[in-house]
C-alpha cells in the first residue's frame, strides 16, 4: 500500500468526518468510500425517489425546485473546488508558456528547458481539464491516479521550474503553494503534510543547488526554510477549513433533506384535507391552493392551479375584498366569515372562511436586519351547507343518545302506571272515576308511543335490507292504511295511487317501509284538502339502479322558515306532536341506503312533495298489483 493510502487510512480512523466520505475526497487516498454525496443515507432514508414525489406535487409551492435539484445533484463544494482547480491549472499552464515565449522573444534566445517544462505542464493541464473535468463531474469518487495527475504532477512541474530558474525574473517557487493548498483541501491530513514535506525538500534542494552555483547560502537557506514552514502552515489551515466546510455542508444537506421530507408530508396532509386551504398574499394573489379549495372556487374544475389572482373571476370579488380588508386592518373580521362566490356563471355557493396570518419575522442578511418577511394569509374554506349539516348531525346524535337513555328510564315507571291503572279499571267505578281512568290510559298509551319513537330514532339501530317487490308492498301498505283510516279508494277518493304495471324490485325492510310510508300518508292527509285526488302516491323506476316513491298533497305549502327543520327531532308544528316522525323516516331510509327529501313546488296543485329514492334490486319472481 502506498504512503498516501496508509496515511489516509490512519487518519480516517480518528477523524472520519473531517472531509466528505470520511477523510479524503480521493477514493484511493481515503479508504473505501462509496459516494461523493454527503447526504448519503439521508437521501436514502427519505425514499430516494425525489423526482417521483415532486412530480406528484406540481401544484405544491411549499418546496422550491432549487432545493429539489440540490438534493438530486449529489454535488459538493469539494467537487466544485476540484473542477475549479483543473480549470486554474489549464489557465496557469497557458499563461506560463506565454510568459516564457514572450521573455525568450524579448531576450532574443531560442527555446529553453524552462519553455519545454512549461509546455509539458500546460499540455497535460489542458488535456486533463478537458477529460478529467467531465469524468469528475459524473464519477462517484476520484482515485490515486487522479491525485498524481493533478497535485503530484504540479509539485514535480513547479519544482522543476523552480530548479531551472536561475534568474529573479519570475518566482516559480510561489507556484508550489497551489498544489499544497489543494492537497490540504482535497486530501486527508497525512497526504497533505506529506505533500508539504515534499515541497519543503524541493525548496531546500533547489537552495543547495543555487548555493553550489555561487548563490548566497544564508539568504537562500533562510528563504527555503521560511517557505517550507509556510507550506506546512498552509496545508494544516487548508485541511481544517476544508474539514469544517465539509461538516457544515453535510449538516446543511441533512437539513434540506429533512425540510424536503416535512414539505412532502405537509403537502400530502393538506391535499387530502376536506377543508379548502388557500395561501394568499396582500395583493390577492393565491400562492398555493389544495384541490378542495379549487373545487370550492369553481365547482366545474375550471379553477387554475396556483399561482393565480382572485380578481380573475368576478364571482370571487367578495373574497378578494375581504382579504384586502383583512390585510389593511391586520386581523380577520369576526373569526369566521360567510361569503357567496361563483365562477363562470355557476350557481352561487355559500362558503365559510377562517384565516390565520403568518408572522412577518425580520430578515437577517450577513448579520444585519434587511426588512421583514412577507406576511401571508392562510384561508381555510368550507362549504356552508356542509358545515351546517355536520353541526346538525352532531346535535342529532347527541340528542338521540340522551333521549334514548331517558326513554329507557321512563319505560319502567310507565309500565307500573299502566298496570296500576288496569287494576283500577277492574273495580266498579263511578262515571267520573271511569272518565279519569280512561284519561290515564290514553296518556299512558301516548307516552308509550313517544318512548318507542325515541328508541326507534336512537343511533346504532340496524336492520337487514331485503329485496322487495316495491309495487306489491307499497300497494298493500296503502290498502291497509286506507282501511284503517276508513278512506275509500277509487276515482273519487282523496287518495290516488299510481304504481308501475311491472314488478319493481327495491332494497328495503317491509316493516320499515311501512313505518315510513304510513307516516308520510298521515301527514299528507292531515294537511290536505277534502277534494278528490288531494293526496297522490307515485312509484316509478329511475334511470340507473334507483326507484322513486313520491307522496304529494295539495295542502298549504310548508313555510320557508319551517322547511330547514323538517327532519330534525322534536320539531313539530302541532301541540300534541312529538316531532320525531320525519326524523325517524330519515333514519330508517339511511339504514337501507335510501334518501328522503322534501320538494316545494309553487304554482301547482300538489305543491308539497316528499320523495324517497331507493336502491333497485332484481326480483326472482314477478307479480303485478293494481289499485
Amino acid at each position: 500500500m502506498s504512503l498516501w493510502s496508509q496515511g489516509a487510512d490512519r487518519r480516517a480512523k480518528h477523524r472520519n468526518d473531517e472531509k466528505p466520505d470520511g477523510g479524503s475526497w480521493f477514493g484511493g487516498l481515503g479508504g473505501d468510500h462509496s459516494s461523493l454525496d454527503s447526504t448519503g443515507g439521508v437521501a436514502t432514508s427519505l425514499g430516494g425517489r425525489w423526482g417521483d414525489t415532486h412530480s406528484a406535487s406540481e401544484d405544491s409551492h411549499f418546496l422550491t425546485r432549487q432545493v429539489q435539484r440540490l438534493l438530486q445533484s449529489g454535488d459538493t463544494t469539494h467537487r466544485r473546488i476540484f473542477l475549479t482547480y483543473l480549470l486554474v491549472r489549464a489557465g496557469l499552464g497557458f499563461a506560463l508558456v506565454l510568459a516564457q515565449a514572450v521573455m525568450g522573444w524579448l531576450a532574443g534566445r531560442g527555446p529553453s528547458w524552462m519553455l519545454i517544462v512549461c509546455s509539458v505542464h500546460a499540455t497535460q493541464a489542458i488535456i486533463w481539464w478537458l477529460w478529467l473535468g467531465r469524468a469528475a463531474a459524473r464519477a462517484p469518487r476520484l482515485s490515486t491516479l487522479h491525485w498524481w495527475a493533478t497535485i503530484g504532477f504540479d509539485v514535480a512541474a513547479f519544482g522543476a521550474m523552480h530548479w531551472l530558474d536561475t534568474s529573479a525574473a519570475l518566482n516559480y517557487g510561489a507556484l508550489l503553494v497551489l498544489p499544497v493548498l489543494m492537497s490540504g483541501v482535497l486530501s486527508a491530513r497525512v497526504p497533505a503534510l506529506a505533500t508539504a514535506a515534499a515541497v519543503t525538500l524541493l525548496l531546500l534542494a533547489t537552495a543547495v543547488h543555487k548555493i553550489l552555483l555561487g548563490g548566497d547560502m544564508g539568504n537562500l537557506l533562510s528563504q527555503a526554510g521560511m517557505a517550507g514552514a509556510g507550506v506546512f502552515v498552509i496545508a494544516l489551515v487548508a485541511g481544517q477549513m476544508a474539514g469544517r466546510l465539509a461538516r457544515e455542508e453535510r449538516a446543511a444537506r441533512g437539513s434540506l433533506a429533512l425540510a424536503h421530507q416535512q414539505a412532502e408530508l405537509n403537502r400530502l396532509v393538506i391535499d387530502e384535507m376536506g377543508d379548502g386551504v388557500l395561501v394568499v398574499d396582500r395583493r390577492g394573489r393565491v400562492r398555493a391552493a389544495n384541490p378542495a379549495a379549487r373545487q370550492l372556487l369553481a365547482e366545474d374544475g375550471s379553477c387554475p392551479k396556483a399561482p393565480f389572482h382572485l380578481g380573475e373571476q368576478p364571482g370571487w370579488r367578495s373574497l378578494l375584498d375581504l382579504v384586502t380588508q383583512a390585510f389593511e386592518t391586520g386581523e380577520w373580521p369576526g373569526g369566521t366569515q360567510d361569503l357567496t362566490i361563483s365562477a363562470n356563471g355557476e350557481v352561487p355557493r355559500s362558503i365559510r372562511l377562517r384565516a390565520r396570518f403568518t408572522r412577518g419575522a425580520r430578515l437577517l442578511v450577513a448579520g444585519q436586519v434587511r426588512g421583514r418577511q412577507e406576511v401571508l394569509a392562510v384561508l381555510f374554506a368550507e362549504e356552508l351547507r356542509t358545515v351546517l349539516a355536520r353541526q346538525r348531525q352532531e346535535r342529532l346524535v347527541a340528542m338521540g343518545r340522551i333521549s334514548a337513555g331517558i326513554a329507557h328510564e321512563i319505560r319502567n315507571p310507565l309500565a307500573a302506571v299502566a298496570q296500576a291503572n288496569a287494576l283500577l279499571q277492574e273495580d266498579v267505578l263511578r262515571p267520573d272515576q271511569q272518565r279519569l281512568v280512561g284519561i290515564v290510559a290514553d296518556n299512558v298509551e301516548r307516552l308509550k308511543r313517544i318512548v318507542n319513537d325515541v328508541l326507534e330514532a336512537a343511533p346504532g339501530g340496524s336492520a337487514p335490507s331485503r329485496t322487495l317487490d316495491g309495487s306489491a308492498e307499497v300497494g298493500a301498505i296503502i290498502a291497509d292504511w286506507a282501511q284503517t283510516e276508513r278512506l275509500p279508494l277509487g276515482a273519487g277518493s282523496r287518495l290516488q295511487v299510481q304504481l308501475p304495471a311491472e314488478t319493481l324490485g327495491v332494497s328495503f325492510d317491509v316493516d320499515h317501509l311501512r313505518r315510513v310510508l304510513v307516516n308520510l300518508l298521515d301527514n299528507a292527509l292531515r294537511h290536505a284538502t277534502d277534494q278528490p285526488g288531494a293526496v297522490v302516491v307515485t312509484l316509478e323506476a329511475l334511470e340507473g339502479a334507483f326507484a322513486r316513491l313520491a307522496v304529494a298533497s295539495d295542502g298549504e305549502l310548508i313555510a320557508p322558515e319551517v322547511e330547514p327543520h323538517l327532519f330534525e327531532p322534536f320539531h313539530s308544528t302541532r301541540s300534541r306532536g312529538t316531532g320525531l316522525g320525519l326524523y325517524i323516516c330519515r333514519e330508517l331510509c339511511a339504514r337501507h341506503g335510501a334518501i328522503i327529501d322534501y320538494v316545494r313546488h309553487e304554482g301547482v296543485r300538489h305543491g308539497n312533495v316528499f320523495l324517497i329514492v331507493m336502491r333497485r334490486d332484481s326480483l326472482a319472481a314477478e307479480g303485478r298489483l293494481h289499485l
